[in-house]
């Protein structure tokens, strides 16, 4: 594999950016001069021990030519075989083999919830509300993991001003915010201020908080994982929070002045959304 649309291999850069911290400790085990191969993403694979929810090995396999029968499609094939294809030069398709690493068992969720959705609606003209919800998630999550049930709700509530300015220290101190969606990963190669994710809020233990990022997407794994196979989960989009990622505290350096979340235009007001991983 190699770079793509302009932008050279630099591990540095994912060791070092808070964008990547979810996948950092996966991220430093790959070549430091070239992108990786996918012989050493299916050996990262195995150690990780990564499966689908079929109890089948994920393996990393070029992406081939994909026709309309069920069988050939992205997501079962997923399932079923355990391969998950990529393309040649495709830092998204590397992002998301990297997610795949660092949170094996919310992507295995995920995909068997695609794949049985597909094979319910299967001839149906439209996706529908849940492979909406799935998606967006999947290529746009972020997962917020929140000591104070109250910083989470601000977020919830749009009210960013308060949440990433008068209680700035608080959310730097009880929040921690590690970018699931591959898509958003991509993005952090060429950041902008309208980057906006998709939240999921999940209330954690002081102690969690605290834990070493590798530690904490171990828990927060777990914690989405559980989170999907609830009753509802997959109902709405609107259970999960937009988060305009350039808020974020430390994430660039402009957000140090309060009138950067002045612009409404990125740091709009908006409804109050359900909790999502209380």
């Amino acid at each position: 594999m190699a770079a793509s649309r302009g932008v050279n291999w630099d591990r540095t850069r994912l060791l070092t950016s808070p964008w990547f911290a979810s996948v950092r400790h996966v991220a430093e085990r790959l070549p430091a001069e070239r992108f990786p191969a996918l012989d050493e993403l299916n050996a990262l694979a195995r150690q990780r021990n990564a499966r689908s929810a079929s109890g089948t090995a994920i393996v990393f396999v070029p992406a081939g030519e994909r026709g309309r029968e069920l069988a050939s499609n992205y997501e079962v094939r997923t399932f079923r075989a355990g391969e998950v294809q990529m393309r040649p030069d495709s830092w998204h398709d590397l992002f998301n083999a990297l997610v795949w690493l660092a949170f094996p068992r919310t992507k295995a969720t995920l995909n068997r919830l695609h794949h049985d959705e597909l094979v319910r609606r299967w001839g149906e003209p439209t996706r529908g509300t849940a492979r909406d919800v799935l998606t967006l998630f999947d290529e746009g999550g972020v997962i917020v993991a929140c000591a104070d049930p109250a910083l989470g709700q601000l977020l919830e509530a749009f009210r960013w001003r308060e949440l990433f300015c008068a209680r700035r220290a608080e959310a730097v101190a009880a929040m921690r915010f590690l970018v699931f969606g591959h898509a958003i990963l991509e993005r952090a190669l060429a950041p902008y201020k309208g980057v906006t994710a998709k939240a999921l809020v999940i209330d954690v233990a002081a102690e969690a908080a605290a834990l070493p990022p590798a530690a904490l997407a171990d828990v927060l794994d777990a914690r989405a994982a559980e989170y999907f196979e609830r009753p509802g989960a997959i109902d709405s989009t609107r259970a999960l929070h937009p988060l305009p990622v350039l808020g974020i505290p430390g994430w660039t350096a402009e957000n140090e002045d309060p009138s950067y979340y002045d612009d409404e235009k990125f740091f709009r007001p908006g409804r109050r959304g359900a909790r999502g991983g209380s």
